[in-house]
This record gives C-alpha cells, structure tokens and sequence, in this order.
C-alpha cells in the first residue's frame, strides 16, 4: 500500500508498523465504522488506543452511582467523596488485566470544594468503561486484543483502508459571536478579584453550532492540525466529543510517580513566523500573564506537596513556552512521589480540577465558576481518564474539544481572569482557543 503524505506530528518520525502511515485515520476510522459499540480513543506520545464494547462500567451521577458487569447493573446511593466512590466500585469489578477508560466532569470537584449546591441532582459526576475490544497502535504496528478473529480482520481492513483515504472537508464557523454576556461576566470577575473574595478565576463561554457535526472526521482533521499533550475521541452515554487536551491534569505511574502540568499565560500561534515570535516575546515578558503562571504553578505544587512523601515534590520546566495548536503558552512541570497512605484516585481528586481551568483559591474560584460561568460544564474543564490494572492512572484536561448529545453540538473555550485582566482581551482570548477546534469541525451528511 502507498504511503499518505498525510502524516501525523509526531515529536519523532517513527514507521507505524507495516502499513499504518497515519494511525490518526486508523482510529477515526474505527470510531467512525459504528461496529464495535460504545468507545473511547485515547492517545498518549507514540501511542493510539481503540478501546471498545464495554463489558462493564461505572457511571456516577450527583444522586446514583451504576456498576454494570458481566451483564448485571446494580444502582444504589453512595457516599464519600466521587473519587472514593468511584475508586471502590472498580475495586469491586474483577477487571484482571484490563484497562479502563472514560471521562470526568468538572462537577466531580463540587464534594471536595463545598460547592454541591451548584449541581443538578442528576449531573453526571463520572463515566468509566471496560472495554472488549482494544486495539493499540504504536511503533511496533497494530495489535489487537479481545476480538473475534472475524472482528480482528475487520479492524485490519478498516485500518488499511484508512490509509492515504481523502481528508474530510471542515465546515465553517463564526466564533464570535457571544449570547453568553462574556465580558461582562468577565468584569464581574474582575471586580470580585479586586474586593478580595479570590485572586484567579477562569471564565468561559459555549458557542452552540447550528449544524449535526462528525466527531470522527472532525478529531481526523483537528488533530491533523494541532499539537496537544493528548488527545481523544469518545461516544459513551449519549455524549460524543474529539479533543486534543493542551496539559495533564495527573498522572500516576508505576514508580507512583504524581505529575500535573499547569499551562497558564496564552498568546496566538500560527500566524507566521515573525508574529509568533513577537507574540512569544509578548507573552513572556507580560506581567499579568506571568502572574497568573506563577500563582497556578504555586498551587499545583501546593496540591501535589499535600499527597506526596516530603520533600518530593520539584517544579520542573518552569515558564516554559508550548506551542498547543492555535495558541501557545506558558507552561511548567510538577512532580512528586506519592504517599504510602495516598491513592492515585487521592491525587486525583485533590489535583481536580485543574487550577488553570478553575480559579485561585481553588474553592472560591470553582464558587465563582459554578456562579458566572453562564452554563453547567460537563465534560469542558474535566477530563479523560484512563486507569491501569497496575493502578497507574492518568487524566488529561479536556479543552479544545467539540461535543455533541441528541440535543446539540457545541465548542467552549475559557480565559483566565485577573485583577488585570481586560474583558476585551479574555474574548480576544477564547477566540484564539477556539481557533485550535472551530476550522475543523466537519458537519455531518
């Protein structure tokens, strides 16, 4: 088979095993064949995940939490916080060596930070799914596990087809266009900050698109297009959405080894080499944007401090510049070991959700979102989860997203708000963000 000139960024230019030249198609591919069930893609550096049919589940709401297994579900009340209550309920499904998959909402925060009162009875805290069916391609090929022999050649045959296959074509979309009363939400922001109740919030806004979209063709070309930490694709309880995630919330490795990757301070990318570099140049020398790096970067290594061993916990990276798609940041690492005593769902859940999505302090800021923020946030501001039979657990920031359910289709794009800050340019903002989504959306036929 030729090999398509449409090659994914990769950090290094790495053969997909014998015939997958764009593993990006591949999974749309898979997604978009309707074959396999319910799904969610996840992709980490060098690697593509297909993860498919669930065999079981959990699905926690602000009111129930469901377990479903070996075709059973059982649904009852529960208590503790939503991390304990989640991680007891995969405790308790006999998963062996399987993995899971699925998404968190930013409502999942409201328990820890004293703000259940914001949160629909029925709000969907949690979603996870395990899969039959995973197919993971990385370097070495395409490997599949769980399937049918006949569902094993078809994946093949999706997979190859896919390759070198014409791109789909993006429809149109005005991003500026705002009923959300954005700016004015802004300097009611602004002003709280200046009377003292809290330093940092982040403000966002939904743009609602006229049109039914195509998730799988949509992530094909939006991830053509942008260079994200992670990205994924997902269609599990009536809700679709494909994003490419600009940072970690956390991540747990084997070592336990806890990491979180605060991305604030953001100019425009993209729009030639010497107006990058201004911008660049812009961006590291404002005095607001560094202020609002600074204070995330202090809290998230206030966060991880709370969890690891003593001492453990460093700042790595500090101030860097990443470039995510249509914009770029300022961006720093922080690590730690975590505790004897502490679960990867603990780091979690103390890390959730991430301070460059919430505000500063953490409980005021989540107040001042669930107050100003115009709409309930789901699955913007949460994050895509995946949990290791190992327990090693990683969580990525779901922005730069398109989402869609039975209702509606729709992006959504925030901006961190300071004393300084100018509600004219925190627009300005959300635009150059959804820039990273909104000209690759493809409407669906």
């Amino acid at each position: 088979m030729a090999a398509t000139d449409e090659r994914v960024r990769l950090d290094d230019e790495r053969q997909w095993g014998d015939y997958v030249t764009d593993p990006v198609a591949a999974v749309a591919a898979l997604a978009a064949a309707d074959r396999f069930g319910e799904y969610v893609v996840y992709e980490r550096p060098g690697v593509w995940v297909f993860a498919a049919d669930p065999i079981g589940g959990v699905e926690l709401d602000a009111d129930e939490l469901r377990v479903s297994w070996d075709g059973e579900t059982t649904s009852g009340a529960w208590e503790g916080s939503p991390a304990q209550a989640v991680d007891r309920a995969l405790a308790g499904i006999p998963l062996g060596r399987r993995n899971a998959y699925g998404w968190i909402g930013f409502e999942f925060c409201a328990w820890s930070l004293g703000a259940t009162a914001h949160v629909h009875p029925r709000a969907t805290l949690a979603h996870l799914m395990i899969p039959r069916i995973e197919v993971r391609i990385d370097a070495s090929g395409v490997r599949v596990a769980g399937a049918t022999p006949a569902e094993t050649a078809d994946i093949h045959e999706l997979i190859a087809a896919a390759q070198g296959s014409t791109l789909p074509v993006a429809h149109p979309v005005d991003v500026t266009l705002d009923p959300t009363g954005y700016t004015d939400r802004v300097a009611t922001g602004v002003a709280e900050i200046r009377d003292g109740k809290y330093q940092k919030v982040i403000l966002s806004r939904k743009v609602d698109l006229p049109f039914a979209v195509n998730i799988p063709d949509s992530y094909r070309l939006g991830r053509m297009n942008n260079t994200p930490a992670r990205s994924f694709l997902l269609r599990l309880g009536g809700l679709e959405a494909a994003g490419f995630s600009p940072e970690l919330v956390a991540s747990v490795d084997g070592e336990r080894i806890v990491t979180t990757e605060p991305l604030a301070g953001t100019r425009a990318f993209g729009r030639g080499a010497a107006v990058d570099s201004a911008a660049r140049a812009d961006l590291i020398s404002d005095p607001k944007e560094i202020v609002e790096h600074a204070i995330s970067v202090q809290t998230s290594f206030s966060e991880i401090a709370a969890v690891a061993e003593p001492d453990s916990t460093a700042v790595s990276d500090f101030m860097a510049v990443r470039e995510r798609g249509s914009v770029q940041h300022l961006a720093s690492t922080v690590k730690g070991r975590l505790a004897a005593d502490r679960s990867p769902w603990d780091a979690l859940e103390t890390l959730f959700p991430s301070v460059t999505a919430s505000g500063i302090p953490k409980a005021a800021g989540v107040d001042a979102v669930f107050r100003l923020d115009h709409d309930p946030r789901g699955l913007y501001s949460g994050a895509v989860v995946t949990i290791s039979p190992d327990g090693a657990l990683e969580a990525t920031l779901v922005l730069r997203a398109v989402y869609q359910t039975g209702a509606g289709a729709w992006l959504r794009a925030g901006a961190g708000v300071v004393g300084q800050s100018r509600p004219e340019r925190e627009f300005e903002e959300t635009c150059e963000k959804l820039g990273s989504v909104a000209p690759y959306v493809v409407r669906a036929h």
